[in-house]
């Protein structure tokens, strides 16, 4: 997880409006608005191969009205995906069990070492791409929001 906040001289509304549209514009995301002050969206998956390709970053945001000065301080939060962290917790765990399984035969320490290495090879690879894609979302969010 991954925060990051700035100030903006917009109503909370406003802000909120312009990120729907323009992310609306781009096509493929889901938006939620679930407060007047709070909003999420994420790239959306159509098909299951694609969650290789696609975003597994979720964006949650939170809108702080400033009425002195008429500003709006913006919290932004980006996780990773559900999904994505059970499927290294997954490997990971199975490999180990695996591995502890050696001590009851000794068949299958290869097969589980070979599980715990993938799940840790996911795990760099989507730490990796979590950081491109917060990356990528910032650009954008200042883009939009013309920071």
């Amino acid at each position: 997880m991954e925060n990051w906040n700035f100030k903006i001289k917009k109503r909370p509304k406003e802000i909120i409006e312009k990120l729907k549209s323009e992310l609306n514009s781009i096509g493929g995301f889901v938006f939620d608005e679930k407060k007047p002050t709070t909003f999420s969206f994420r790239k959306r998956i159509l098909y299951p191969f694609y969650m290789v390709f696609q975003n597994w970053t979720i964006i949650n945001g939170k809108l702080l009205n400033d009425n002195v000065d008429n500003d709006t301080n913006v919290e932004i939060s980006f996780n990773q995906h559900f999904l994505i962290r059970l499927i290294i917790y997954i490997h990971i765990i199975f490999g180990l069990g695996l591995v502890f399984g050696l001590f009851l035969t000794t068949k299958n320490y290869i097969f589980g070492g070979l599980i715990i290495a993938l799940g840790i090879v996911l795990w760099i690879a989507a730490n990796r791409k979590f950081k491109k894609d917060t990356e990528k979302y910032k650009t954008l969010i200042s883009e939009i929001l013309d920071l």
